[in-house]
C-alpha cells in the first residue's frame, strides 16, 4: 500500500462501501510480512515514497521467487538488483510480466503504471565496458517513475565526444556520471554542469585501479563542488537517489 492506497480505503469506509473489519483485514500485515529467512517491508512505500527493493545477490534462487511471490500480492512495481538467468526463469513462471534486463541483471515487474517525469536523469558513462552499472542505474530510474537520457562511451581519452553532448546533459535536472580507470569524467563533467552530479565509480580497470578503488578516490577527491560519490558499481544506489532529486 501507499498513500494514495490508504486514502481510498478510508474514503471507502467513510462512504460505507466497506465496514471497519474488512479495512482492518486490508491493512492487518501493512507493517511487514515475516518469512522466516526474509521480513518484507510492506510500509516502505509510505515512509519513504517507493517500495522495497531486492537485493538478489547471495538468495538462492528459491528465496528470491518467494519474496517476489509475496510482493506480487501488494500490486506494487517491483525491482530486483543482481539477479541472474536462474532467478529470472523462476520469476517468469510466476509472473509473465517479468521483465530481465541480462547486463544490468535486475529483475523488473511494472504492476502500477507510474507516469514518467517531464524532467529527466541524464546517465553519463565514461566507456563501454561501464555499461553494466548503466543498465542497472536506468532500470532503476525508469521503474522509479523517471525519464532518462543515456550518454555513453564519453570518456576523457576522447573529450571530444562528451561535448558534443554537452546540451543533454545540461539539460537533466540530475547527473549520474559512471566511470572506471581513474574516474576523471566525474569531475570534468562536475565541472562543466550546474545541476547535481551523481558519481560511480566502477570496477573496470586494469591492476593499480584495484577494483574501482582508484576511481571512488578520485571522485571522493573531485575539485568540481557539486560532485557526491556512491559506492563501487553502485548503480542502483545513484539512480534511487538522482529518482528523489528528479522528483523535488
Amino acid at each position: 500500500m501507499n498513500k494514495a492506497d490508504i486514502k481510498k480505503l478510508l474514503q471507502r469506509v467513510k462512504n460505507k462501501e466497506i465496514d471497519i473489519e474488512a479495512a482492518m483485514g486490508a491493512i492487518g500485515d501493512l507493517s511487514y510480512t515475516e518469512m522466516g529467512f526474509a521480513k518484507i517491508d510492506n510500509h516502505r512505500e509510505i515512509r519513504v515514497g517507493y517500495p522495497e527493493v531486492i537485493y538478489a545477490e547471495g538468495k538462492t534462487v528459491e528465496e528470491v521467487k518467494s519474496i517476489i511471490e509475496v510482493m506480487l500480492t501488494k500490486d506494487n512495481n517491483i525491482l530486483a538488483t543482481r539477479a541472474n538467468e536462474k532467478m529470472y526463469q523462476a520469476v517468469k513462471n510466476i509472473c509473465s510480466e517479468a521483465n530481465y534486463n541480462p547486463l544490468g541483471r535486475t529483475i523488473t515487474i511494472q504492476k502500477r503504471k507510474v507516469p514518467l517525469t517531464e524532467s529527466y536523469i541524464a546517465i553519463v558513462a565514461a566507456g563501454t565496458s561501464d555499461l553494466p552499472v548503466v543498465e542497472e542505474a536506468a532500470e532503476t530510474a525508469l521503474i522509479l517513475g523517471n525519464r532518462i537520457e543515456k550518454i555513453v562511451d564519453v570518456g576523457v581519452a576522447g573529450i571530444h565526444r562528451l561535448f558534443d553532448k554537452m546540451d543533454i546533459i545540461r539539460g537533466a535536472k540530475v547527473v549520474i556520471v559512471i566511470a572506471g580507470m581513474e574516474g576523471a569524467l566525474a569531475s570534468v563533467v562536475g565541472g562543466m554542469v550546474d545541476k547535481p552530479v551523481i558519481a560511480v565509480p566502477t570496477s573496470v580497470g586494469y591492476g593499480a585501479s584495484f577494483g574501482g578503488l582508484a576511481a571512488l578516490l578520485s571522485m571522493l577527491n573531485s575539485c568540481a563542488s557539486g560532485v557526491s560519490v556512491v559506492n563501487i558499481d553502485n548503480g542502483f544506489g545513484a539512480a534511487y537517489t538522482a529518482s528523489i532529486i528528479n522528483k523535488l
